[in-house]
């Protein structure tokens, strides 16, 4: 059985769906082990209670919700995990991401695990892809280990910039990552 780190950011909209898919990835034999960014674990929101959410995530995979950066660290010296899903992945973390900054549980777990060579699966939700992200995900898009869940525009008329990750494509994208792989297409028709 494969062990699979999925951290969730504060694009508290996703939520409901993304947790869907947590759920399906247990019915796939995947150990799951939770992570929470400080906000997420934290904020209460229009989208439901952060005490609700933490307990819902740990309920779905049966282990302790990582939430700290102490807590975050042990994942690559001890080479926790097969794979690391950030979804939903927030504007704001994709830019750590991508400059390297490791100031909150979720950007720390991912530096922990990307030093042992094993695959990171960013699945973006953010209001400005096609804006100030962008620039952001060009450049996660050519490092090594780091693949994305394929994205769309979510409201090309209300929101031209915003893009958000087909989050069903999770386990395909896992599938084709585990094979050094990228699932194409990686941009798709807006939902």
């Amino acid at each position: 059985m494969k062990t699979i780190g999925f951290a969730v950011c504060g694009s508290f909209c996703t939520f409901k769906t993304v947790f869907e898919e947590v759920k399906r990835l247990r019915k796939l034999d995947y150990n799951i082990i939770p992570i929470m960014s400080e906000n997420s674990y934290t904020f209460d929101t229009r989208f439901g209670d952060a005490a609700y959410w933490r307990s819902y995530f740990k309920e779905i995979t049966g282990n302790e919700v990582i939430h700290t950066i102490p807590k975050a660290e042990p994942i690559g010296p001890k080479k926790l995990l097969d794979a690391l899903v950030i979804a939903p992945c927030t504007g704001n973390t994709l830019a750590k991401l991508a400059w390297g900054i490791t100031d909150t549980c979720v950007t720390l777990a991912a530096k922990a695990h990307l030093r042992n060579n094993r695959p990171l699966i960013i699945a973006p939700s953010t209001n400005d892809a096609l804006a100030n992200a962008a620039k952001n995900i060009g450049a996660l898009l050519n490092y090594k280990n780091i693949y994305f869940v394929p994205y769309g525009q979510d409201s090309y008329s209300g929101k031209p910039n915003s893009m958000v990750a087909n989050f069903s494509l999770i386990p395909d994208t896992l599938d084709c990552a585990f094979k050094g792989n990228q699932l194409q297409p990686l941009i798709l028709s807006p939902q």
